[in-house]
């Protein structure tokens, strides 16, 4: 990463309320940036910033990403330089129950971002984060940049939607814009219980019974959440490099392992003599997803750090603590 790069720079981040963007938001606040955070909701209980110790370091706006006069004052008064685009509902069982609310978020909370970006003259950079998910069932692992969106699924559709409303702002318009797709990402605040590391790791401290809602065997990629960071904060660094703007990015470890594989891991980490009940009732689940990372690592000389065992023993601590 560059030295002093972040150093009073301007920027605004959507979803800092949520897993990555409250690690992200930190990051840049570390760095020296002058932070702005949008917030739908005024919760009664903590959310990341609060569990980064940033929501006195960071400017609050209420409000909504699909307000286009609301992003747009943004932008403008607060002269940002610099868009990281994480908000979304990114749930994909909410998804598959409420799929009008998660296009509202994902999709036009999406191009209000971009349309706004378009016409203020201080914006030098826009990260859209799409998934992994956008990819959706291919043939050929692991996925490439190159190969064709095919997100069927509610929440799978939604981000191929996003990530494609992005590079189009790119090649009609030369928006400054990137997109990242990363693998699972898991780590500390965490907040959403349903996810499968949090919701095992609790399960596990507590003692209670551990449950996959799969069969076991689906095969993901899981990445820990300060390479996530990393990743994020390199690609906005080159992206006045004219062979990285407009380009999509995965990021991941590309070293898949099953449901079962990742929980006997925690079990063995968190010293827990555990057996976990297997309901297999998830539905909409593709079997495998994978992704190749080359392009990150020959482009923007990326890769991982943290090995899973490494992200997994500082995630378990985290919850320990919190």
């Amino acid at each position: 990463m560059k030295i002093n790069f972040w150093k009073s720079k301007k920027v605004f981040v959507t979803g800092a309320d949520g897993f990555i963007g409250g690690w992200l938001a930190k990051a840049l606040v570390d760095s020296g940036a002058d932070v702005t955070i949008i917030l739908r909701d005024i919760k009664k209980e903590k959310i990341s910033i609060d569990y980064h110790h940033i929501r006195d370091k960071v400017t609050i706006i209420l409000g909504d990403i699909i307000d286009y006069s609301l992003v747009s004052r943004i932008l403008n008064e607060h002269e940002i330089d610099t868009v990281f685009h994480l908000a979304a509902q990114a749930i994909v069982g909410a998804a598959n129950r409420s799929p009008l609310s998660t296009f509202e978020s994902n999709i036009k909370g999406t191009w209000t971002i971009l349309e706004a970006a378009r016409v203020t003259s201080t914006v030098k950079r826009v990260i859209v984060a799409s998934s992994d998910k956008a990819y959706g069932d291919q043939e050929k692992l692991p996925y490439t940049e190159d190969q064709p969106l095919k997100g069927l699924y509610p929440y799978d559709a939604s981000k191929a939607c996003a990530d494609i409303l992005a590079q189009s702002y790119f090649k009609t318009y030369h928006l400054p814009v990137c997109v990242t797709r990363n693998a699972n990402t898991y780590g500390g605040a965490d907040l959403n219980m349903s996810r499968i590391v949090p919701d095992t790791i609790k399960s596990a401290l507590e003692d209670r019974e551990l449950v996959i809602r799969s069969d076991g065997t689906l095969e993901r990629d899981y990445i820990y959440v300060k390479d996530i960071v990393a990743a994020y904060l390199i690609l906005a660094e080159n992206m006045d490099r004219n062979e990285i703007a407009g380009q999509a990015f995965n990021f991941g470890t590309g070293k898949p392992i099953t449901v079962l594989e990742l929980f006997s891991t925690i079990i063995r980490l968190t010293n827990r003599n555990i057996k976990p009940k297997i309901l297999n009732q998830a539905k909409n689940e593709i079997k495998k997803q994978y992704l190749s990372a080359e392009k990150a690592k020959q482009l923007l000389h990326w890769q991982p750090t943290y090995s899973l065992e490494e992200g997994l023993k500082e995630t378990i601590e985290w919850y320990k603590n919190n």
